[in-house]
């Protein structure tokens, strides 16, 4: 099968890998109809996720047809249409008993990362009863590898760590795909205002059309100032990094309200000062997450009834022949105007 492989920093290519095969009882093997790029990619590529060796194919987001069941299935068979999660889980370890399945003693976020993941033709799933999701009848599949990762993540991350509430004030400080799916979904909660922080004028033009109240671009440094010009000096009440970089971190300590909280949501792949000497006495939380995907029900129904249209987020569409050219396209957003890509099998 073709798969696209990370052959350490900087370096990936497209090559023929074996068909996976059943490892264990609970496994099944999918075969990927659609999956995307997520900046954690990126982060892969530039060496910031050590964790994930050269020599593994990427990927942990897709939608894709049920080939084969380990004789340990009981929820799915050869098929069935399924929604594969970014997170693996087992059901029954301690992490996975108190809804942390990112921390699942046998798996949390292994795709693509420390076992082969999605960016190939099929993929091997552990735990694949709690690991897939059924894809409803007439469901849109395109919309719904937005629920992969992306959403849940903004979502469990950012709206729910950060504490969003109505009539609140958010801002988010990144308004790539990830921060763009914190706005969609802290709309759930009705805060009062959402701002969207970024140095992509483009991308500030579609978090406006997706709900923003107010943007700043932050080319010209001044973006702390700017919003608590906004805030009538005071901050927000959540403050969203969705960045990964130190710069965007100190930017969530520089705006955030007294009693506010800032919730991480970025892959960091260097330090990031703590300004303890501001923040010490500002009654401030910081909280910090890997997505647990416990979410993704929920997400799928309101998808369903249409509260929220993640396919929104699409932007480009390639053949995984050309996954190469949907990398380049995906790495250089800020000239193709790219948010998420769609690469199909």
């Amino acid at each position: 099968m073709k798969a696209l492989v990370y052959k350490g920093p900087g370096s990936k290519a497209v090559e023929d890998r074996p068909m996976p095969q059943i490892a264990a009882p609970t496994d099944a093997i999918v075969r990927i109809t659609k999956t995307t790029i997520c900046g954690t990619d990126l982060h892969i590529l530039k060496g910031d996720v050590p964790t994930c060796a050269p020599g593994r194919i990427l990927g942990h987001e897709g939608v894709g047809i049920v080939e084969k069941i380990g004789p340990g299935v009981i929820v799915y068979k050869p098929g069935d249409p399924v929604l594969v999660s970014c997170i693996s889980s087992c059901g029954k370890c301690q992490y996975c008993r108190r809804g942390m399945y990112s921390h699942c003693t046998t798996g949390g976020w292994i795709l693509g990362n420390e076992i082969d993941g999605t960016q190939a033709e099929y993929v091997r799933i552990p735990h694949a009863d709690t690991s897939l999701y059924p894809i409803p009848a007439g469901a849109d599949e395109e919309a719904l590898v937005m629920l992969s990762d992306i959403l849940p993540t903004g979502f469990e991350c950012g709206v729910l760590n950060g504490k969003v509430e109505p009539g609140s004030t958010v801002a988010i400080v990144g308004a790539g795909p990830i921060g763009l799916a914190s706005l969609l979904t802290a709309q759930f909660y009705s805060p009062a205002e959402i701002i969207m922080i970024d140095l992509d004028e483009n991308r500030l033009d579609v978090a406006r059309r997706f709900g923003a109240t107010a943007t700043v671009n932050a080319k010209d440094g001044k973006a702390a100032e700017t919003v608590m010009k906004l805030t009538g000096g005071r901050g927000v009440d959540t403050a969203i990094e969705a960045v990964g970089v130190p710069a965007s971190f100190i930017t969530c300590e520089d705006i955030v309200a007294p009693g506010g909280t800032i919730a991480n949501v970025g892959v960091h792949g260097a330090k990031v000062d703590l300004h303890l000497e501001r923040l010490w006495a500002r009654n401030i939380t910081i909280t910090t997450r890997l997505v647990d995907t416990v979410s993704t029900p929920m997400l799928l129904k309101t998808v369903q009834a249409g509260k929220i249209d993640p396919k929104r987020l699409i932007t480009h569409r390639f053949k995984l022949a050309k996954i190469l050219d949907a990398y380049d396209t995906f790495g250089q957003a800020a000239n193709t105007q790219a948010l998420k890509v769609i690469i199909e099998a």
